[in-house]
């Protein structure tokens, strides 16, 4: 039957190769209940989840939520979360009642869903239009999206932005940064791989054969161009 390849195990799915979800400190998710309510930034906390700091908030009923740190925050400052909130930074209010042009991040995709876009360090979006019951965004891939009116957002940038401008200079520290996420690092490729890791290993430095694999292949032969539609130059 052949040989699992690599990316093969990976997909899999097996604790070899999942992240260790025991080593991260929060799920980052807006509080759903209703009304307005104030909190205060008490502390701000390093995951290694995530690549921008958190930062926990304590309302005024005492409860506790871990929400994405916006930059320029501190502890001390308040945020507010709710109907009715001020336009302040951290603070989350919904896309309806944000302006045109206003910086946004840990956007709900759904209401209701906790937030899952824009989250990476230094990252932002921005509100473009409104348009009826839905809201224009700018992406910070530069595409746009329609979001409903009830989507909830945090206004501001995400913090840590300027983590990955400095060099990183040996290999070593960047296998510890991938080690942290249960990351792989590095991923060689198949023709600088032995013959037994993979079919297009053996020290040729190229694939040695056509790459043309048929979709009922075996486990360990199944790569390359898998049941291509046609292969050559195209014509003109």
């Amino acid at each position: 039957m052949g040989k699992r390849l690599k990316q093969q195990r990976r997909g899999k799915g097996s604790n070899a190769y999942r992240k260790p979800p025991n080593r991260f400190k929060a799920d980052v998710m807006f509080t759903n209940r209703p009304g307005k309510y104030i909190g205060e930034v008490i502390e701000f906390i390093d995951d290694p989840g995530h690549t921008a700091p958190l930062m926990r908030i304590r309302y005024d009923d005492y409860t506790e939520n871990i929400l994405i740190a916006p930059e320029g925050i501190k502890i001390g400052d308040k945020i507010q979360e709710g109907t009715g909130a001020s336009l302040s930074l951290g603070s989350v209010l919904r896309l309806g009642d944000i302006p045109d042009g206003t910086p946004i991040y840990n956007i709900e995709s759904k209401p209701g869903d906790g937030g899952k876009l824009t989250r990476a360090a230094g990252s932002y979006a921005t509100v473009a239009v409104h348009s009826g019951n839905t809201v224009t965004v700018l992406l910070p891939s530069k595409h746009s999206m329609d979001f409903s009116n009830a989507c909830r957002a945090e206004i501001g940038a995400v913090a840590g932005g300027g983590a990955k401008a400095k060099p990183i200079m040996k290999a070593g520290k960047n296998f510890y940064i991938k080690h942290a996420v249960n990351r792989t690092w590095p991923t060689n490729r198949g023709v600088k791989s032995n013959p037994v890791d993979h079919p297009f290993g053996g020290k040729q430095h190229h694939k040695g054969a056509s790459s043309m694999t048929s979709r009922n292949a075996p486990p360990g032969a199944k790569v390359g161009h898998i049941a291509a539609r046609r292969v050559g130059r195209r014509k003109r």
